[in-house]
């Protein structure tokens, strides 16, 4: 690799890691997202032209900004090699497709809406949130299958018992599920459990258990998960920026070791110069100064 073109990936690095131009990225990546809120008020219309250009100008901000970071790279496999180039990378390309009144201009307007992700992929507090969330979901898979037995169960006996009171909501196992969701959000239940209780007066301990199973029990299991997976990201997050409780216990494991592995070359040596071969050595090269003496 040539000494210029050495030099001209280390600016661009530097570029790319200064705090300003990384301030600067995050409010383009806002006015963009406000030129696509104001695109849909009907006001806007006398200066749709400039928004247009704005909108051109952001884009080509962004593009500038993607090649300068491909460029800090060593090469363009390290660039792809990181998930969050690939996303902005496939963004800024979508953002490419022209506003212009062909047939791609729903498609255009579509994608542009998600430069606002963008916002993500800079921040690395909002990045290591979207990962927990992501990482949670498999496990929050066995919360929600159990859930759905028992909103199963619960829609079967409410389709049982209370189809007589109100068709509309306890007719079949399917409308039985939807109105237990919306007991479970909270919408208006206490209406649905009074419309029963005319009938059946023991209704209500049907409706508490049921709430008592999935507002208290399952959301706190889920949030649970959440919270345990976003521990786990903010310690790797730490360890990267060498900062908090996480980094310092890593060093002081790195200190360990390194003394360990010195504790373990003393020993070594130690154990060499009081070897066997290590005294059968030093005999035999006194035995060239202590000769014996005959009378």
């Amino acid at each position: 690799m040539s000494e210029p073109f050495n030099t001209w990936q280390a600016r661009f690095e530097k570029l790319r890691s200064n705090k300003f131009f990384e301030a600067m990225v995050i409010a383009i990546i806002v006015v963009s997202a406000l030129v696509i809120g104001a695109k849909t008020y009907d006001e806007t219309s006398q200066i749709e032209q400039w928004l247009l250009y704005l909108d051109i100008a952001v884009t080509i901000f962004f593009l500038i900004e993607i090649l300068i970071r491909m460029a800090a790279e060593r090469t363009l496999r390290d660039f792809f090699k990181k998930g969050w180039n690939v996303f902005d990378f496939l963004i800024v390309t979508a953002s490419l497709i022209p506003m212009d009144d062909s047939e791609m201009v729903l498609l255009a307007r579509l994608l542009r809406i998600f430069r606002v992700l963008r916002l993500v992929s800079m921040i690395p507090e909002l990045q290591m949130l979207l990962g927990a969330l992501v990482k949670s979901v498999p496990r929050m898979g066995y919360v929600v299958l159990l859930m759905f037995i028992i909103f199963y169960i619960y829609a079967a006996l409410g389709s049982f018992l209370f189809h007589n009171v109100d068709d509309f909501l306890w007719g079949n196992i399917s409308v039985a599920m939807l109105t237990l969701f919306r007991i479970a959000t909270f919408e208006d239940w206490t209406d649905v459990m009074y419309a029963t209780q005319e009938v059946y007066a023991w209704s209500w301990v049907y409706y508490l258990t049921f709430i008592f199973l999935t507002a208290f029990i399952f959301l706190n299991m889920m949030i649970g998960i959440v919270l345990d997976v976003m521990q786990k990201e903010s310690a790797l997050l730490d360890l990267d920026n060498e900062e908090g409780d996480a980094a310092q216990m890593q060093g002081l494991r790195r200190d360990v070791r390194d003394l360990r592995a010195q504790l373990d070359r003393m020993e070594s040596s130690l154990a060499q110069s009081h070897s066997p071969h290590g005294s059968a050595h030093n005999d035999a090269g006194g035995k060239h100064t202590d000769k014996p003496t005959t009378d």
